[in-house]
């Protein structure tokens, strides 16, 4: 397999369009991490001055516990609210660039595949058995990098799956701790 010019220059155009397109999905995913946070931040100076106002309004230690207890749920669920959204954009930004990653290396496999397999049909006569050692080694090689693979997104499902898990976990616990504070109010 001879590489020319041509096949350079597409290899060029095309790893150009992908790192244009990796850079779209980035900015598209710091634009939506900063919307999030302008709408975080717009509506808790909103609730932070109607917060302010309704403590203001307690008239015993009673009332201030009872109104402290009612704002404490509201504030946590927009926090798992939050942090649901932000996960949320990051899986989605992760994926793109998974995506293209995983695209990338099936196309240099591929590429690479090719190139062996044309060099050891040219191989001189007689070679036969160091084109098979090569052979069996490409082959495991391959075998191998889709084991390591498989495992990373293994792993990575695992650890997705724990945090969510975590947060489950927590999001109940704060909610039981919350029904006892409003329970003593």
């Amino acid at each position: 397999m001879n590489f020319n010019a041509e096949q350079f220059t597409q290899a060029h155009q095309d790893n150009m369009a992908t790192a244009a397109s990796l850079s779209q999905s980035a900015f598209a995913g710091f634009e939506r991490l900063v919307e999030l946070n302008m709408a975080a931040g717009k509506a808790a100076v909103g609730e932070t001055f109607a917060n302010m106002q309704a403590l203001m309004g307690a008239k015993s230690p009673q009332d201030l516990m009872a109104v402290q207890a009612a704002l404490m749920q509201p504030a946590f669920e927009k926090s798992v609210s939050y942090g649901r959204h932000l996960t949320d954009i990051a899986n989605n930004t992760g994926a793109e660039f998974t995506k293209a990653v995983e695209s990338k290396m099936a196309e240099s496999e591929k590429a690479v595949k090719s190139l062996v397999e044309n060099s050891l049909k040219n191989a001189p006569a007689g070679s036969e058995a160091a084109v098979a050692v090569m052979k069996n080694a490409y082959e495991a090689s391959q075998a191998a990098a889709e084991t390591l693979k498989k495992v990373a997104k293994q792993a990575a499902d695992t650890a997705g799956s724990n945090f969510k898990s975590a947060a489950a976990q927590a999001e109940a616990s704060v909610k039981a701790v919350m029904t006892k504070v409003k329970a003593k109010a």
